[in-house]
């Protein structure tokens, strides 16, 4: 059996999905004391804005077997909300992943060994052994996760300098195609991600089964530090997902309408985001954030010239 370990991942902000079925979104009463609901509440899932929690569903495995159809469908349409409840329980119960990233589990930490054990034990001694030995500085753990991959989600900072500079790829992407610069920006990891932008990795890499970009994830998870820093770096202001969105739109339409989504909206206004670029269906930033009541986003990206 092998040994246990115990590693720190730097996670996102836990949201129970129920305050997210009771949300004005559904517009849906959920009753607290159900048995069914009680067992979802004590699921944490990550803190995204109102259609986002379907969103992240669908990126998890069912991603890998549905169309961009079907879950724009699902994202965009006018179905009823208690319609949409059901098709959600119903995605709930055939996932096998609830999140986009996939760290290390307990058991595939258990089971490392060579570069990834001395990444996982923060053993930099043991670590250069492993290094100058390795067949492959870039072998891959059975998620397809580099060492430096590993090393970002444990925020192990000289494991990730000692990596790379064995020649260790920054710009590498593991089984779920993400790197190290949109690992460390959805955890807010902001003293990681600048790390990984010095250590080479590109900011404009297309991540995610999404095709999508760190700056995009940023802006839906409103990591405002984040957003502003991936900004300086050089990240593409108007990438476009598969989903027919760019950072912008995110910041609005998964957002909650809170201030670091407003702030996050501000920094990509002022930094010169495309205000007019709107998304599949021909919807732009502004007529979205009307149609979510968002006053201070309304302001900013009218004063900025959106129509």
């Amino acid at each position: 059996m092998p040994k246990r370990r115990t590693v720190q991942f730097k996670a996102w902000n836990a949201r129970p999905l129920i305050d997210i079925l009771s949300s004005r979104h559904w517009h849906f009463p959920v009753r607290r004391n159900s048995t069914a609901i009680a067992k979802f509440h004590n699921m944490g899932i990550g803190h995204f804005g109102h259609n986002a929690f379907i969103h992240e569903l669908i990126r998890g495995s069912l991603s890998k077997t549905m169309n961009k159809k079907t879950y724009l469908e699902i994202l965009s349409s006018q179905i009823r909300p208690s319609c949409r409840i059901a098709i959600l329980l119903s995605l709930l119960v055939c996932a096998s992943a609830l999140f986009a990233q996939s760290p290390p589990n307990t058991w595939e930490v258990m089971k490392y060994s060579g570069l990834f054990e001395a990444v996982v034990e923060r053993d930099p001694i043991a670590l250069k052994q492993h290094i100058t030995t390795a067949k492959k500085i870039d072998e891959r753990d059975d998620h397809g996760r580099t060492a430096l991959h590993v090393a970002t989600y444990t925020t192990n900072y000289e494991a990730m300098r000692l990596l790379v500079e064995a020649g260790a790829d920054p710009n590498a992407l593991e089984y779920e195609r993400y790197d190290i610069v949109t690992i460390a920006a959805v955890a807010n990891d902001i003293e990681g991600l600048r790390l990984t932008l010095k250590l080479g990795a590109s900011p404009g890499n297309t991540t995610s089964l999404f095709d999508g970009t760190a700056l995009i994830a940023a802006a839906h998870l409103g990591h405002v530090e984040v957003v502003q820093t991936l900004i300086r770096a050089g990240a593409p202001l108007d990438h476009v997902n598969n989903l027919n969105w760019t950072a912008l739109i995110e910041s609005i339409v998964l957002g909650d309408g809170g201030q670091r989504h407003i702030a996050t909206l501000r920094a990509l206004v002022d930094a010169g985001a495309n205000v007019n670029l709107g998304d599949g269906y021909g919807r732009t930033p502004l007529s979205l954030a009307r149609q979510s009541g968002y006053t201070d986003m309304i302001a900013i990206l009218t004063a900025a010239g959106a129509k």
